[in-house]
């Protein structure tokens, strides 16, 4: 949105101390800072930022291309014109999920979401952060286990199912308990037309359905058909279907935004990455990462993610700089890679700060009738700080108890 500040005011004190320089930055900076203190020379630094800033850049490029494609396609669909109220709500994290991003998400449904704005803008950030294929498929891709015996796509879908209930319902319990029942809007009565969201959503139901059939049947040895049962080719054949689906003249709009969106943060991911190479060739991570169980490595996993979100405000560049920076951390620890995924995923929900677009967007909407700043902050902030808290207090207690 054009109005949005240029510079949050949670961060402001720190920009007064510090150069203001992109996050890519500080990360390619950090990196060379590294090298050179460990006593690598220029050839040797160079070297070794090359293999890790080009080491999972493939990998994203398959995932977030045809993920904004299929956001962007979704976003001329008009999703919630046919929907109102609770339907809306309930759509939310199942639309913050598909269209990889909350903002989108929540811009679609909020025109019938009416008295339920609260339930949708903590849905839609909710499916977003927990629900495969956003954040659980981008973070275990930066970590290097997506697709493995450990973390197959249909548990990674299972599990965010399973912490999205009391996750939501936390957030939720905290819009309401803060913010009341919020701006009563008259909501037109429109008929739910089942055809067009069946339509709306044939490419998730594609996609879920080339997940279970290569689940099934494993490798067919036919690499096209092997390829679109892969978690990767499944989320291309959805991206295809949607564009079909998208009016003629609009495709390459469409298309525009997924080259854009994805090229800044594979410009992140690449720094993270080469961030992620240097550290573990200068510094022993085993002598760091505590062993065992794994609860104090899923707590660090968690801390840390926040940390990057607190500093960078966008939920997406904090998945892709976060996974390539905790994957030596994670390999080092032994911690299941399930549980790692979830913990960086819960971590990045703190918070919703003036830093984030998507705070801009809700404050203008479902929180306009809130007159103080301070109030609006301690709504979505502490709302999605109390989610994480939640999400992870159920995360520890599973892994205290199966793992």
């Amino acid at each position: 949105m054009t109005d949005f500040p240029s510079h949050a005011s949670a961060t402001a004190g720190l920009k007064r101390t510090l150069p203001d320089l992109p996050m890519v930055l500080w990360m390619v900076l950090l990196t060379l800072a590294l090298a050179l203190a460990s006593g690598l020379s220029a050839g040797e630094t160079i070297d070794r930022f090359n293999v890790g800033f080009g080491r999972a850049l493939g990998e994203f490029a398959l995932i977030l291309l045809p993920s904004f494609a299929l956001a962007a396609a979704l976003s001329t669909q008009n999703v919630a014109t046919k929907a109102v109220g609770r339907t809306a709500a309930l759509a939310s994290p199942a639309a913050g999920a598909g269209m990889i991003c909350p903002d989108t998400a929540y811009a679609a449904l909020s025109p019938a979401a009416g008295p339920y704005k609260i339930e949708t803008v903590f849905g839609a950030y909710t499916g977003f952060k927990l629900l495969y294929p956003a954040g659980p498929l981008i973070v275990a891709t930066g970590l290097g286990v997506s697709g493995m015996e450990t973390a197959k796509p249909a548990t990674l879908l299972m599990c965010g199912g399973l912490l999205t209930l009391p996750v939501w319902a936390a957030g939720i319990l905290w819009g309401r308990l803060l913010a009341g029942a919020g701006p009563n809007p008259a909501v037109v009565k429109m008929a739910l037309n089942s055809r067009h969201l069946f339509i709306t959503f044939a490419p998730f139901l594609a996609m879920a359905g080339l997940l279970f059939i290569g689940g099934a049947i494993g490798q067919t040895g036919l690499g096209l058909l092997d390829f679109l049962l892969t978690p990767k080719g499944a989320l291309w054949a959805a991206a295809i279907l949607a564009l079909l689906q998208t009016p003629l003249q609009k495709r390459r709009e469409c298309l525009d935004s997924a080259v854009r969106r994805s090229g800044s943060l594979l410009l992140i991911i690449g720094a993270a990455g080469a961030f992620g190479a240097v550290l573990t060739g200068t510094v022993n991570i085993d002598r760091f990462v505590p062993q065992g169980s794994g609860m104090l490595t899923l707590m660090g996993l968690f801390v840390l993610t926040a940390l990057f979100k607190l500093a960078q405000g966008s939920s997406m560049a904090t998945f892709a700089a976060v996974g390539p920076v905790a994957s030596p951390i994670v390999m080092a620890s032994g911690v299941n890679d399930i549980a790692a995924v979830f913990a960086i995923c819960l971590g990045s929900f703190i918070a919703i700060l003036p830093n984030d677009s998507y705070y801009w967007m809700v404050r203008r909407d479902a929180l306009e009738n809130q007159k103080q700043e301070g109030r609006a902050v301690l709504i979505l902030s502490g709302g999605t700080s109390v989610q994480a808290l939640a999400g992870m207090a159920v995360l520890l207690a599973v892994v205290g108890i199966w793992l």
